[in-house]
């Protein structure tokens, strides 16, 4: 790479760099067009509350334990997002004789609420479509109480109607009818696309026949908790009580379709066994000592480098500044929730640069000693160090990924920021501190070999 490209490539890193700066600290800098993007503080951090539930299986064979548990916790982080907590946790584990629900809601000012919320059980309908004059009417009315007061829209004639749907109306058939034993993932055999078989019981079969037959070519909605998860079309009446969903969805949506159904007609009784609230101070202070910790540790890092490597080292400490800034950024616009488990694995992951840069400046000196050129040995250098960086990062990288998808909240969140943290500390060894050394090729300083 010429200089002259080593320099451009440095001017547009320095300028993202500032831009990522002023995204940290808006504070600071105030330009108008770049987004004021909070940090998303986790429970430990920001406070909140810790609840955990004790499901009752009793009624439900154990093969199916799993997937009615899988079918809960979905529609209890449905409820939690919609009570509109930032970034919730929600997770099952099994306990010696029980099976547990933990609800984390980081920031939440309600409690209470949140507590009546989820213990509510699951709700499953089906809506039928409404006649195009009752549509009209409902959105006249509607339109016509927009923007009046309450006791005005109680003057106004038949004002209940602008509190209806105008799309669908509810039906008598419900979640208590469906067969949850017989509702399963299927598939079409002429065109290997997933389909959910339903079936009904005696009584809902004989709603459900009604309903098809005399709603054909009509919508059919099915409901869970007020929110549709599917609008399929009836094409002809249906009797026996089976039924099957088709649409544009993958099998991982199907699946999800097929454990919502399930836990919407067999709904899982649930009991708030624990309730533990962590105030916003002991996260304030936990979030000030991680601080304080993150940034004694990296100036003790860059110290030891400058100390060791002379000019390297003081190029790596300006790499590991730039890194830094471009994690914190990354940090909130992915976003990632902050943990103190996350802000450990973003420290872990200083470490994990600076080891890149040790390899490649003590490769760098051996290639000097031998009497190479100034060039040629940065080149070598960074060269013959990249197989031991790249196994080493990725190895990590690897477990840090098992940690993720198999490990609880906070060790997901130490995961996640490792991760991250990796990736981009290859990226900044690799190429802003080769580009940053190679500025001195063909100067003056690079024959000082003791500042090498």
């Amino acid at each position: 790479m010429s200089k002259q490209k080593v320099f451009l490539f440095l001017i547009v890193i320095f300028f993202l760099a500032f831009l990522a700066v002023d995204l940290i600290f808006p504070q600071f800098l105030k330009l108008s067009w770049i987004p004021n993007i909070p940090f998303k503080l986790g429970l430990d951090l920001q406070g909140g509350t810790h609840l955990v539930y004790e499901a009752d299986l009793s009624n439900i064979d154990k093969s199916d334990y799993t997937s009615a548990m899988e079918g809960l916790r979905d529609i209890i982080e449905r409820r939690v997002n919609l009570f509109g907590v930032q970034e919730p946790i929600v997770q099952t584990e099994e306990a010696v004789g029980s099976h547990r629900l933990v609800v984390e809601l980081a920031g939440i000012k309600d409690p209470a609420q949140a507590i009546k919320m989820i213990g509510q059980t699951p709700f499953l309908e089906f809506k039928i479509q409404r006649p195009e004059e009752e549509t009209q009417k409902i959105l006249d009315k509607k339109k016509e109480v927009e923007g009046k007061s309450e006791e005005e829209i109680k003057k106004i004639e038949n004002w209940e109607l602008s509190l209806e749907d105008p799309y669908f109306e509810s039906t008598e058939l419900t979640g208590k009818y469906l067969d949850a034993k017989k509702t399963e993932l299927s598939f079409d055999p002429n065109t290997g696309k997933p389909i959910i078989l339903l079936r009904f019981n005696k009584e809902g079969a004989e709603i459900f026949e009604k309903l098809t037959e005399e709603n054909i070519g009509k919508i059919l909605a099915i409901y869970i908790d007020g929110v549709p998860i599917s609008t399929p079309v009836v094409q002809e009446k249906i009797t026996g009580g089976r039924a099957q969903i088709t649409g544009n969805f993958s099998v991982q949506e199907a699946r999800e379709l097929v454990r919502n159904l399930k836990a919407g007609a067999l709904p899982v009784p649930i009991k708030l066994i624990s309730q533990q609230s962590v105030g916003p101070t002991l996260g304030a202070i936990s979030l000030k000592e991680s601080l304080r910790a993150g940034i004694c540790g990296f100036l003790a890092v860059i110290l030891f480098m400058i100390i060791f490597y002379r000019i390297p080292g003081l190029l790596a400490g300006i790499a590991l500044g730039i890194y830094v800034i471009f994690i914190l950024s990354l940090f909130k616009l992915i976003p990632v929730t902050l943990t103190l488990a996350g802000i450990g694995g973003f420290i872990l992951s200083i470490g994990m640069a600076v080891d890149a840069n040790v390899l490649i400046f003590s490769r760098f000196r051996e290639e000097l000693k031998e009497g190479k050129d100034f060039s040629i040995a940065l080149k070598e250098g960074f060269r013959r160090s990249w197989p031991s960086i790249r196994d080493g990062n990725l190895t990590t990288l690897i477990v840090a990924m098992i940690l993720f998808f198999f490990g609880t909240s906070f060790i997901k969140g130490f995961a996640l920021t490792l991760s991250i943290g990796i990736l981009v500390s290859m990226f900044s060894a690799i190429f802003i501190t080769r580009s940053l050394m190679m500025i001195f090729t063909g100067t003056r300083i690079e024959k000082w070999r003791w500042l090498w």
